[in-house]
Order: C-alpha cells, then sequence, then structure tokens
C-alpha cells in the first residue's frame, strides 16, 4: 500500500520543474488536505527542459495509472501511480517524480 497523495505532496517533472495541485475534491481528506484524483489540476513551474535550442518546458502531468482499487467519484492518486508530464505542444516528456506524500492514509 502506497500513501495518497494530497496539494502538499512533493511532485517534480525528471526537469526540476515543480507540480502544483489543485483539487475539487471537497468529500475525503487527510490532514486536512483532500486526497488527490486523476482528473484533478496538476500545473509544472520551472521547468527548464530544452530541445536543442528550443524550450520545451512540461506544463501538466496525465495521469496513466491511478490507484487500482480507491476512487472518490474519479480514481485517486497514491505514491505508486504513474504520471507523465507534458509539453504544451503535448509531448509526453517523462514520468513525474513524486517525492514525498502523506504517510498516515495508504489505499490501492
Amino acid at each position: 500500500m502506497s500513501g495518497f497523495l494530497t496539494p502538499s505532496s512533493v511532485m517534480m517533472c525528471p526537469h526540476g520543474g515543480m507540480v502544483q495541485a489543485a483539487s475539487s475534491n471537497t468529500q475525503v481528506t487527510v490532514q486536512g488536505q483532500p486526497i488527490l484524483r486523476s482528473t484533478d489540476t496538476f500545473i509544472i513551474a520551472g521547468c527548464a527542459f530544452v530541445i536543442g535550442i528550443v524550450p520545451s518546458p512540461c506544463v501538466t502531468v496525465i495521469w496513466m495509472q491511478p490507484a487500482a482499487r480507491s476512487v472518490i467519484a474519479a480514481p485517486t492518486l497514491t505514491l505508486a501511480s504513474l504520471g507523465l508530464c507534458q509539453a504544451a505542444t503535448g509531448a509526453m516528456q517523462g514520468p513525474v517524480v513524486i517525492a514525498s506524500t502523506q504517510p498516515n492514509v495508504t489505499g490501492q
């Protein structure tokens, strides 16, 4: 089992940009923070990725593999979830790095 992700979880793109999550989940919280779902908004700031001489920063996260058994109106996200960082052009640029999450509540 893995810890659920919340807006306080530390996530980054593979190039060092920081992921900021905004959730519309008002049903289930952990330590006062909503549990994140695959349908929530994930914005990446500070990505310095460049292809040749053309900047191609990661701007959002698309979740490919959310939690298998946990749903709060949409699949939830845990430390084991797989998200891909995406450029504004739609190009996938690598997996999101989940550096930390809350350890109190876990799920699959």
